[in-house]
């Protein structure tokens, strides 16, 4: 009994000896950013399981996902998503506005996804009528998905007479 008890306080500090060593070349103090590593900044030993826990709970809320992709909430945006995903992000987070607004041929959810997909403001009225004109292949009721609706008017965008010489 002993010995193991032995052993296993061997075993524990050594862990402990480790953890130390990791913890000390790893500065970050959770998990990255946004509202959650923002609320929770004061909380007395961030390395520690309920912080963490508390800030990726609070990242979780959604709001996290726009703290990235604009780079607020102490996110940085540095690139790292790049810009279909970008473009898929705004259309998941967007999907049943941007349906609307694209069987309507106008609206600010669909002036934002123009230019996400590098439509000049010059040609977004062509961009607004290609996607109220093609609505019907674009969105699909119940059948399409955010990306599904982003690669169709990718697809439909290349082979528009404007829209086909941008960059997209």
């Amino acid at each position: 009994m002993l010995k193991k008890v032995l052993m296993l306080s061997v075993a524990v500090l050594f862990g402990l000896q480790a953890g130390l060593a990791l913890a000390a070349a790893n500065p970050d103090t959770g998990p990255g950013c946004g509202h959650g590593k923002l609320l929770w900044a004061d909380y007395k030993g961030q390395k520690e399981i309920a912080p963490q826990v508390l800030m990726v709970t609070t990242n979780g809320t959604g709001f996290n996902t726009f703290a990235i992709s604009s780079g607020t909430s102490g996110c940085t945006n540095d690139g790292k998503i790049m810009s279909q995903y970008k473009t898929t992000v705004f259309a998941s987070v967007n999907f049943e506005n941007l349906s609307q607004e694209m069987a309507q041929g106008q609206g600010e959810h669909l002036a934002s996804l123009a230019t996400l997909m590098g439509v000049p403001v010059e040609h977004q009225g062509a961009f607004f009528a290609m996607t109220q004109e093609r609505y019907a292949t674009l969105v699909k009721a119940g059948e399409t998905s955010p990306v599904v609706m982003v690669q169709a008017i990718n697809d439909a965008m290349a082979g528009h007479p404007v829209l086909a010489k941008l960059s997209h």
